[in-house]
């Protein structure tokens, strides 16, 4: 981060095993106010783990995570996304038997926000899905489904979003649509994002800085310049030997 950045995300020492086999090994990480982070690394690294062990659905065998400077180790999921955490997931995750609209309305009720339908319907414009809000989220495509997978992760008006593969499964042209809706929410209201992403352009352009994982340790970070010239990186994942 940027000296005086105020962090929404510290992350301190995590640890996280399987069978003896360490997805996490002391990961150490921050992200501030209105900042867009990046975590790559080859598939395996840990980046998925990390995100779960943030949100709560697993727990660290060590070390801390505070969110808005408030420690949320052990808590479980709901409450934690009650301090100000949503996520999305690789598969995008919509209620399917509910219109767009009621997926957006059931999440602000669990979260203890407004539901009437004016601020259900401004979440869904600042999205770009204020035209798909009557419309069942089982018949949506795949890129609108992510688009409604985003408003569900800000219903809660958190301080922090975890996107993971974001962008998965969409054409390049709707890959950059949804960032820059992301980054939109990021300059506007002051979001803190970590996302991952295989998609190494979408990362080169919208990440702030790029935090990499390698067998469950942090290699490298740095401004995505910085990072795509270190040689521990290459070799580990961007493919040069």
């Amino acid at each position: 981060m940027t000296p005086g950045a105020v962090a929404v995300l510290e992350v301190a020492g995590l640890v996280r095993a399987f069978d003896g086999v360490r997805a996490l090994d002391g990961v150490d990480l921050a992200v501030a106010r209105g900042e867009m982070v990046a975590l790559i690394g080859p598939n395996g690294a840990g980046k998925t783990t990390c995100f779960n062990v943030i949100d709560g659905q697993l727990r660290a065998d060590a070390g801390h995570v505070r969110v808005a400077g408030r420690a949320i180790d052990g808590l479980a999921p709901d409450a934690i996304a009650r301090r100000g955490i949503g996520r999305t997931f690789q598969v995008a995750a919509t209620f399917a038997s509910m219109s767009v609209r009621e997926n957006v309305e059931v999440a602000r009720r669990a979260l203890g926000r407004p539901s009437d339908t004016r601020s259900v319907d401004a979440l869904l414009g600042g999205v770009g899905a204020g035209a798909l809000a009557g419309r069942h989220a089982a018949i949506l495509a795949y890129g609108d489904a992510k688009r409604v997978e985003l408003a569900l992760a800000l219903a809660g008006e958190p301080h922090l979003l975890l996107l993971d593969e974001p962008t998965a499964g969409l054409a390049a042209a709707d890959r950059g649509a949804l960032m820059r809706v992301v980054r939109t929410r990021v300059d506007v209201d002051g979001v803190a994002v970590l996302f991952t992403e295989h998609d190494m352009d979408v990362v080169f352009t919208f990440a702030d800085r790029v935090i990499v994982l390698d067998r469950g340790r942090v290699i490298a970070q740095g401004t995505p310049d910085a990072v795509r010239g270190n040689a521990d990186v290459r070799r580990a994942y961007l493919g040069d030997g």
